[in-house]
C-alpha cells in the first residue's frame, strides 16, 4: 500500500509539474499559475533542505521557515509573497490545503505580517475571529506537513484529509 501511494504522488507530481494552466488541473488550482506550480514542485523536491518552526501565539501563528540554500531562500519569499498577493486580490489558491479556501474567503479578517530574512522568512498571522483563528493555525501545521512528509501531505490536503 505505501509503495503504491507513494508511485500515485509521483505521479501527481508530474502531472501537476506538466499542467500549463489552461489544462484540466486548473480549475483546481484556482487562480494559481504554471510559475506558482513550478515553485511548489521544487519546494516540495527541496523540502529537506527547509527548516520550519511554528510558534503559536494569541489569536494565531508565527512561523519561521528557513535554509541554507540562498537561491532556495528566494524562492521561499517569493513564494510567500505571492500567496499574500493572491489573498490581497482575493484571487483564490484552492490546491494543497483545506484551509486555504477559509484563509482566501475571510481574507479581509485576519492580519498577515511577512518579514524577509537571510536565510528565508517569518510569517505572522492573527484574527479576533475564533474561526478563523483555527483556520491560521490549522494552514500552518498543513505546510509544515509539506515540509515534513512532501508530496504525501499534498495529497492529503488535496483530498481534505
Amino acid at each position: 500500500m505505501l509503495g503504491l501511494g507513494v508511485a500515485g504522488a509521483y505521479l501527481l507530481r508530474d502531472v501537476l509539474k506538466s499542467v500549463t494552466g489552461d489544462g484540466m488541473m486548473s480549475g483546481m488550482m484556482g487562480s494559481a499559475t504554471q510559475s506558482d506550480m513550478s515553485s511548489y514542485m521544487n519546494l516540495f523536491d527541496r523540502r529537506t533542505e527547509i527548516r520550519r518552526t511554528v510558534d503559536v501565539i494569541d489569536g494565531g501563528i508565527r512561523t519561521t521557515t528557513e535554509s541554507n540554500a540562498p537561491d532556495l531562500v528566494a524562492q521561499l519569499q517569493a513564494h510567500v509573497s505571492s500567496m499574500y498577493t493572491h489573498l490581497d486580490q482575493h484571487a483564490e489558491v484552492t490546491c494543497m490545503s483545506s484551509s486555504l479556501p477559509t484563509l482566501f474567503r475571510n481574507s479581509a479578517g485576519y492580519r498577515r505580517e511577512l518579514t524577509l530574512t537571510g536565510k528565508g522568512v517569518v510569517v505572522t498571522e492573527t484574527s479576533s475571529d475564533p474561526k478563523l483563528t483555527s483556520a491560521i493555525r490549522e494552514h500552518a501545521q498543513e505546510v509544515s506537513g509539506f515540509v515534513r512528509d512532501g508530496m504525501p501531505a499534498m495529497m492529503r490536503g488535496m483530498m481534505g484529509q
